[in-house]
């Protein structure tokens, strides 16, 4: 059974449409891509599973539990966690701080637990946790805003663009390190990107989007395989 579920989910701001009768499945341990170019309704997506976007139709599960009239922190207590499009790390906080503030909603000796798990994957961050987060490099505080969502003790993790404006031996990494929690840490991951070939290599499967609908869904290398997906997404 899938971990996250949508049903026909339509998202609008005013007379604009962002989503369109949307279904998808994310399965459990697995990584979830959704493509689409900018403006294609990706992060509406991202952002209507967090509660941060209200949808006007549709129903959006996780597990056997409704979310639809959650709002975003009982959202967060449900088992979801978010590291946003732009990052939005605090700035004038520390490392350690932001890290802190992500476990709110946790245990002290989960914090803890949760708090090894992070400086493990990214043991920059425990190199730098008494720095500034405003002095980081971009890809530290990419690292530290997925940092940041796994100290909430997610079974979901949303990753809204993850690799937008970093180098490519960073984005590597962090496409490693997605793929490590899923396998090692059994999270489920929904992964909004528009490198298409990048998420690809790290999904199990994905849903491709234009103006809103659903325009393709797979499997990653069925989606590799499709000449229209090729040729829109991958230069092809």
């Amino acid at each position: 059974m899938a971990l996250l579920r949508l049903e026909d989910v339509h998202v609008s701001y005013g007379a604009v449409v962002a989503l369109e009768q949307v279904s998808l499945r994310a399965e459990p341990a697995s990584v979830t891509v959704i493509l689409g170019a900018n403006g294609a309704g990706k992060s509406s997506l991202i952002g209507a599973v967090m509660g941060l976007v209200q949808h006007g139709s549709g129903e959006i599960w996780l597990d056997d539990v409704r979310l639809d009239d959650l709002p975003p922190a009982a959202r967060v207590s449900q088992g979801i966690g978010l590291s946003p499009e732009g990052r939005r790390v605090f700035t004038d906080m520390t490392v350690a701080e932001n890290l802190r503030v992500g476990g709110f909603n946790v245990s002290k000796k989960d914090r803890r637990q949760q708090l090894e798990l992070v400086y493990g994957y990214f043991p920059v961050l425990a190199e730098r946790q008494s720095q500034l987060a405003g002095t980081l490099s971009g890809g530290e505080q990419q690292m530290l805003a997925i940092g940041r969502a796994l100290m909430t003790r997610p079974r979901l993790l949303l990753l809204d663009e993850p690799s937008l404006g970093l180098a490519p031996l960073i984005v590597e990494e962090i496409a490693r390190i997605i793929g490590c929690l899923a396998s090692e840490e059994s999270l489920t991951v929904l992964l909004s990107e528009q490198n298409a070939s990048l998420g690809l290599d790290i999904a199990t499967s994905g849903y491709v989007l234009q103006s809103g609908r659903v325009r393709a869904s797979g499997d990653a290398e069925s989606l590799r395989q499709d000449d229209a997906v090729a040729e829109a997404y991958l230069g092809v």
